[in-house]
């Protein structure tokens, strides 16, 4: 697992080596920046369920203006940390919550945010009460994107109340599913 472009290009990331908590694999990584890449410099980027910290990480590097990392696991928070020391990132553009995402969506209702990623672990079942609270939350800018990375086989709805589907992308055994705020498509 590595950094794959930005200013820290080529960086090797620590990863937890657990089963819990699986990393967002390389070619998942790369399609998902390559299809947001444009809209990366200056934006305000939610890696709701961090794990290493990896999509953060890499969307500091691309360009983002802030990133907050949201990682309620001890042992991932510390990994987290760990790979932005490594990426020389300082504290000033990202921050680290260390709660549950639910939690997070309530803690963060003054902040707005351009780009959300949610990669909860697939056997949570998470997707259903996470979209459905980023969309009932303040925390969406008008043009944002929430991007969702789940098991191909898991079945998303179109609607989540105000997050509309809008396209996905079969990486394997993973798949990209884009949505946005009702009336942006």
């Amino acid at each position: 697992m590595r950094v794959i472009s930005g200013s820290a290009r080529g960086t090797k990331l620590i990863s937890l080596g657990s089963a819990d908590i699986r990393p967002t694999l390389d070619r998942v990584k790369e399609s998902f920046f390559n299809q947001v890449g444009p809209r990366l410099e200056g934006v305000s980027f939610l890696d709701l369920f961090a794990g290493s910290g990896s999509m953060g990480i890499e969307a500091l590097s691309r360009g983002a203006e802030a990133v907050v990392f949201v990682e309620p696991n001890l042992e991932a928070q510390r990994i987290v940390l760990k790979n932005l020391e490594k990426c020389k990132m300082t504290g000033d553009r990202w921050v680290l919550l260390k709660c549950p995402a639910l939690a997070a969506l309530k803690t963060l209702q003054e902040r707005d945010f351009d780009l959300v990623y949610v990669d909860p672990p697939f056997a949570d079942d998470l997707y259903e009460s996470t979209l459905l609270g980023l969309s009932s939350s303040k925390i969406l800018g008008q043009d944002a994107l929430v991007v969702v990375e789940h098991f191909h086989k898991t079945v998303l709805q179109k609607n989540y109340d105000k997050l509309e589907f809008y396209k996905d992308r079969r990486l394997g055994d993973s798949c990209l599913s884009f949505f946005r705020l009702a009336g942006c498509l």
